[in-house]
């Protein structure tokens, strides 16, 4: 799939065929709902900057259910988005006691903290780490939330596959893990023997759920700065290293990889539209950026 240039959009057909004027390849089989996903390239961006453009995005995607738009619905928006370096600090009790730095200490290195109303703990955000932001109308798409966590893993796991990486999920923790001794970034106490660990993550995920569209998404780890995830406990999850890409497949960067996990992503969420709907409530939720 085309990733737009910085600051414009990409609109495509899922679900079905679009009434009017062509806005984009169709993705989808006929069955399902029909409507348009746009797609977005915010470039280079800082964390509060992209919150806002998250919550208009919700906003459209609600009036459009609202409205009853039909094929040319929007049903979802994709917001593609390389951050500043960030942390940020989720609602959960023991969540800020996992930032192992000092204000002081993060400021010096250009480190910015934020609090975030997703899911799961802390994590860090940077250059060189894709991060995408689906905001999609949930029940246009046939997913409740676990089928929604799973499905941002799958678009994941394809994308490394298409690097000849093998990846997996870990049953203990959301994200998306690869096996490797050598090539991680260790992040426990010093001393500790890194040999005893197999999993290292190379993608996180963290959403929330507000009137069943979605909010925040998956970040994946292409040639971020690894030292900067020894600041924090990285989800939480004490012990467990963190890898990226560019340790395995030289010469990889950002932006030749955000369009394979771009187009993952939309088969995927077609392929979800083809299939018959299980709505979800109108409640909100969380899930783990774990």
């Amino acid at each position: 799939m085309t990733v737009p240039p910085v600051g414009e959009v990409v609109r495509v057909a899922v679900g079905g065929p679009s009434s009017g004027p062509s806005v984009g390849p169709s993705l989808g089989p006929s069955a399902g709902v029909a409507g348009v996903l746009e797609v977005c390239n915010l470039g280079r961006c800082g964390y509060v900057e992209a919150y806002q453009r998250q919550l208009a995005a919700h906003a459209r995607v609600l009036a459009d259910r609202a409205e009853e738009g039909g094929s040319g619905a929007l049903r979802g928006v994709v917001l593609i988005v390389e951050h500043d370096p960030v942390i940020t600090v989720s609602q959960r009790p023991d969540a800020a006691s996992h930032l192992l730095a000092s204000r002081e200490a993060l400021a010096s290195l250009g480190v910015d903290v934020q609090s975030t109303d997703r899911g799961g703990d802390v994590t860090y955000h940077g250059p060189g780490q894709i991060v995408l932001y689906p905001v999609l109308d949930l029940n246009a798409f046939g997913l409740r939330l676990h089928d929604y966590m799973r499905l941002l893993e799958e678009a994941v796991i394809r994308t490394l596959a298409s690097y000849g990486l093998a990846a997996e999920r870990d049953a203990t923790a959301t994200g998306v893990w690869v096996r490797s001794e050598a090539s991680v970034a260790w992040l426990s106490k010093p001393g500790e023997n890194s040999a005893a660990h197999e999993l290292a993550k190379i993608a996180a995920m963290g959403v929330r759920v507000r009137r069943w569209i979605s909010l925040h998404g998956l970040a994946l780890n292409v040639t971020v700065n690894l030292q900067h995830f020894n600041l924090i406990v990285p989800c939480g999850l004490v012990g467990r290293p963190v890898t990226s890409l560019d340790r395995f497949v030289t010469g990889i960067s950002f932006e030749a990889v955000t369009p394979v996990l771009v187009g993952h992503l939309a088969r995927l969420l077609a392929e979800a539209a083809g299939r018959p709907r299980a709505a979800g409530s109108d409640d909100g939720g969380t899930a783990s950026m774990a």
